[in-house]
Order: C-alpha cells, then sequence, then structure tokens
C-alpha cells in the first residue's frame, strides 16, 4: 500500500466549510481506510497475527458493521435493528468467529458477508446523515442517553481512526505492507 489516487482521495475533502460537510468528509476517509488496509486480502482477513490480542482484520470489519448499525439505525433512527454479530449474550461476537484466527473454507463467506453487511451499514448512515435537517437530530442510547447526530459523527470518526490504527498493524503483520 502506498500513497496513490486512491489514498490520496481519501484526505482530498475541504478543510473549511459547514461543520456536516468537514465531519462526513472525515468519517468518508477513514471508512476508506478501512478498505484500503484489507485491500487485495481473501481469507488472510480471519488472521490474529498480534499475538495474544484477539483482533483480525475480519473482526474489526464486523465491529465497524456492528458500530455503523447501532449508532445511525438503532440510536439516531429508532429502528429495531439488533445486531449483526454481536448481542448481549456474545458482546465479542463481532470480533470471535468460527474461523477467526484460522483462514480455511468458511472464512471467505464469513469476509463477503461481513463486507456486504458493513456497506449495507455505511449506505445507511450516509442516507440518514444527509437527509437529517440539521446535526442537532438527536437520539437516545442506553449508554449514553440523548446524543446527536454531531456527537454520534465524532465518535464515529473517533472510532474508526482507533481501529484503522490497530488495522496498520495487523496489515503489516500478515503480509509486510505499510502504507496511509
Amino acid at each position: 500500500m502506498s500513497p496513490g489516487d486512491t489514498s490520496e482521495r481519501r484526505f482530498s475533502g475541504p478543510a473549511t466549510g459547514d461543520e456536516r460537510s468537514i465531519l462526513t468528509d472525515v468519517l468518508e476517509a477513514q471508512r476508506a481506510t478501512l478498505e484500503l488496509k484489507c485491500a487485495g486480502l481473501g481469507a488472510e482477513l480471519a488472521l490474529r497475527p498480534v499475538e495474544p490480542s484477539t483482533l483480525s482484520l475480519l473482526g474489526l470489519v464486523r465491529h465497524l458493521a456492528d458500530m455503523e448499525r447501532r449508532w445511525f439505525r438503532q440510536v439516531l433512527a429508532g429502528q429495531e435493528a439488533p445486531a449483526r454479530f454481536s448481542s448481549a449474550a456474545d458482546p465479542d461476537g463481532d470480533f470471535d468467529f468460527a474461523g477467526a484466527g484460522r483462514p480455511g473454507p468458511g472464512t471467505g463467506g464469513a469476509a463477503k458477508e461481513a463486507w456486504e453487511s458493513w456497506r449495507a451499514e455505511v449506505a445507511f448512515a450516509r442516507a440518514f446523515t444527509a437527509a437529517a435537517p440539521d446535526l442537532d437530530a438527536e437520539g437516545e442510547d442506553g449508554w449514553r442517553g440523548r446524543v446527536s447526530l454531531r456527537w454520534v459523527l465524532v465518535h464515529m470518526i473517533e472510532e474508526y481512526a482507533r481501529h484503522n490504527g490497530h488495522a496498520d498493524l495487523l496489515r503489516e503483520r500478515i503480509d509486510g505492507s505499510v502504507g496511509l
């Protein structure tokens, strides 16, 4: 991975302007970074190359799909939309899944399902954000109480930035790839 057209486009959004544009552009750059860190990998996405950590790139994709779903569908839109990969009974189900840590025959299907879920949740989040009258739109969360769209956008940037740092280390250990 090296700075190229895809990499450079991630950071080409405006550095000035209205708050919604800046927040959504920064979040889009973080989402694109996750995709870039996973690009070109198949079954290797399930590897857990930084022991004793149980993190894998596939686990990160599953986790971020659940986070997109939680904050945009459940909290802001008020939908009954249980997490896809974790639950109260298995709170780490997004990270700990069949085949985690060892690529095998089922890993390809798990990766496809994770990416499809992530893309669907990102599409919903984009549409919700674009349709919201302003960043003060609110939802109720059992953990934080009342939250605004503004707070959710900032939190999602924080969530991606944290996990993209993990993705940097995981990818480098998988195949030596480094870059932006």
